[in-house]
């Protein structure tokens, strides 16, 4: 939906609203009883007359073309119809050709009221069609002005963007200036051939033609550089500037002549009176009033006809242009010639027909005729440089190519594997190994020692002090002999790392160390308690084994991270790269919606008002342009809710209100709206 097509619904909605006349009350007169609901607006009689003349063939075949031509009927994202279809319906109401044959006369004079009155609804219908195709085009022309207007502003932002542009026009104007050369040279040899007496002719030589040939030709290029003596004063980049400026003023022009025949189209035509309260009145209050909306559709389709006929006539000021469209509307020639009323449609259908099949199509090939005129040059213009770059180069190119073409292979496949790795060995293994953490799989356990190493050293120690203490039972117990439950207890002071009687016989051979070497205490003893120390560094050890076992899923998610991360950035710059323009991020429409937002707040800043405090038509139709643009940028940036409610206040901006209103529904859209469109 755009600005256009919802003032094409209101208008349709509004002709739908006029189309509540009896006749369309007679169509459903075959469902209706006829009784107090059928006499509330009309007559019995009345009611009578109008079903009978609406169950003809024709009146059903123009229902059918009322219905096809209502944008309630067609797609709600894009009521406008193409112009040949608009075309064929009309065609099909058989009212283009009335006028042209004599019989046409006797045709219209055997239709009743209620059909002709379908005729003019039909044709209300086909205007506001014509009028929303022929807004779309200048809405379609005017917005991508801007971009060339960008281009010739950037060419003369600096002359290195200046000195580029003379490079790339420089072959076009090599050519024009062979062209004339050639034209002067062809035209002078012409005339002295016409001058010489044939019979020295045939006895020139051919070296002697050749000569005059070339004196003709330097004649030519002698006189022309006299001709362009004042070019010589300026530089080549000098004069590229001075044809972009010309250019840029062009654009600007033909920017403002469209924006000012929109403008008149939106503020001046089908002006129904739409939102005016009509609750309080009958439906047959005045014939005047029903004769008014008529002349209403006749004005504005010679509005169209005038504004498509001078709008791209850029010699015409905007205020001459403004002037001569409305004076060719007052002495429009159709208008004041007081027609027979029976005629009037059919001179309306035939100026429809014009309109869609003639004009509309003429003015686009005059826009762009002129946009290709003073826009920016064609793509072949901007980029035969490094095009013929790129040609001279390619021979060079494709001899690296298949030379190193082992090599190159190579590397795509090194890149292939090196990718191939990455994956499963930083994404895969780490994502297996958590899923085993989750599922507590004992392969997957994080370990710093074995098992059941710390359970054979503490049973390797306990036997070696036992059987200690058996033969030394006076330092285990001070006695000859040990008892199941002393070595029992011995057992359990082991396991807690009490070994006390190796200790004592350790004691006893410190006091005579070479004694005990040689008798074999002190060796046992300290072998028994490296036993000890290797058992105490075992159970400190399962400590920490716990510890990383309790933390298992906290570094399987650590060794995953680096992987993931990599992943992530890896598939969101391919994405980024592979959408290309195809859609905006949020951010950049974003910042695109401020300065569409700016331009709005200059058009109503710089905006001259008319005696009412209105906007001018050039203004209204720049502002109509630009909320255009804004409306298709914030599309998708807004919540549902709150989306609805900028079209709201977007409704308040591009209405024909004081212009103090309008720059109060700006503000009012700047600071509510902020946060999303500066996200």
């Amino acid at each position: 939906m755009s600005v256009v097509t919802d003032q094409v619904s209101r208008l349709d909605a509004e002709i739908d609203r006029i189309s509540a006349t009896p006749f369309l009350l007679a169509e459903a007169g075959g469902q209706q009883a006829e009784g107090e609901d059928a006499t509330e607006h009309i007559r019995e009689n009345e009611y009578r007359v109008a079903s009978e003349e609406l169950s003809s063939p024709r009146a059903k075949k123009l229902l059918r073309i009322f219905r096809s031509l209502s944008t309630s009927t067609s797609s709600s994202s894009q009521p406008l119809l193409p112009a040949w279809q608009v075309k064929d319906l009309l065609l099909q109401t058989d009212l283009v050709g009335f006028s042209e044959v004599s019989s046409g006369y006797a045709a219209k004079a055997s239709h009743g009221h209620y059909e002709s009155e379908l005729e003019w609804l039909v044709l209300g219908k086909a205007t506001v069609q014509t009028y929303g195709l022929i807004l779309n085009t200048f809405l379609d022309q005017i917005v991508p002005l801007s971009e060339d207007m960008w281009y010739w502003d950037q060419v003369l932002s600096s002359y290195t963007y200046s000195g580029l542009y003379t490079v790339q026009l420089s072959p076009l104007r090599v050519w024009a200036w062979t062209k004339d050369i050639y034209r002067d040279s062809r035209l002078r040899f012409r005339q002295f051939q016409a001058s010489s007496n044939q019979t020295e002719h045939i006895r020139e030589s051919l070296s002697e033609r050749w000569q005059q040939f070339y004196s003709i030709v330097r004649g030519s290029i002698h006189e022309r550089s006299l001709i362009n003596v004042r070019n010589k004063v300026f530089s080549p980049v000098a004069l590229s500037r001075r044809q972009a400026r010309s250019n840029l003023k062009q654009l600007r022009k033909l920017r403002a002549m469209t924006a000012s025949g929109m403008g008149l189209l939106l503020d001046e035509g089908l002006s129904f009176g739409v939102g005016d309260d009509d609750s309080n009145k009958s439906d047959f209050a005045a014939d005047s009033a029903d004769h008014e909306w008529k002349g209403v559709v006749e004005r504005s389709v010679a509005l169209m006809d005038m504004v498509l006929r001078d709008v791209s006539t850029l010699s015409h000021s905007i205020s001459d242009f403004e002037e001569k469209v409305f004076a060719g509307v007052e002495d429009d020639p159709e208008l004041s010639a007081q027609a027979d009323p029976a005629d009037r449609t059919s001179m309306l259908a035939r100026r429809l027909v014009d309109l869609l099949e003639v004009q509309l199509p003429s003015h686009v090939a005059v826009n762009q005729k002129l946009v290709r005129q003073y826009g920016r040059p064609s793509r072949l213009v901007r980029y035969w440089l490094p095009g013929l770059a790129l040609f001279l180069s390619s021979s060079t190119i494709l001899r690296v190519l298949v030379n190193r073409k082992a090599d190159i292979i190579n590397w795509m496949q090194d890149l292939g594997n090196t990718a191939k790795d990455f994956w499963f060995n930083w994404v895969i293994e780490p994502v297996r190994k958590i899923i085993g953490t989750i599922r507590h799989d004992e392969n997957s356990e994080i370990a710093i020692m074995s098992r059941d190493s710390l359970k054979a050293d503490r049973d390797s120690l306990e036997r070696m002090v036992v059987e200690f203490a058996k033969d030394k039972p006076d330092l285990a117990v001070g006695a000859s002999s040990l008892t199941e439950t002393q070595l029992e207890d011995i057992r359990l002071k082991v396991k807690e790392g009490d070994v006390t009687p190796v200790l004592k016989a350790y004691e006893r051979d410190l006091r005579n160390p070479f004694v005990g070497a040689i008798r074999g205490d002190l060796v046992r003893a300290l072998l028994i308690q490296v036993q000890k120390t290797k058992v105490d560094l075992e159970v400190a050890m399962s400590g920490i084994d716990s510890l990383l076992k309790s933390q298992e899923l906290v570094f399987g998610m650590i060794g995953l991270t680096p992987g993931v991360l990599v992943t992530i950035t890896t598939f969101s710059y391919l994405k980024s790269v592979s959408g290309g323009r195809k859609g905006m991020r949020r951010s950049q429409r974003g910042a695109r919606s401020i300065r569409v937002l700016r331009s709005i707040d200059r058009i109503l800043s710089e905006a001259v008002p008319t005696q009412n405090n209105l906007l001018s038509y050039k203004d209204h139709g720049l502002l109509v342009c630009e909320v255009h643009v804004l409306r298709n940028l914030v599309h998708g940036l807004l919540p549902g809710e709150v989306e609805r409610d900028f079209l709201e206040d977007l409704e308040d901006l591009v209405s024909l209100k004081a212009i103090s209103i309008q720059q109060r529904a700006l503000d009012r859209i700047r600071w509510t709206y902020s946060r999303w469109l500066n996200h």
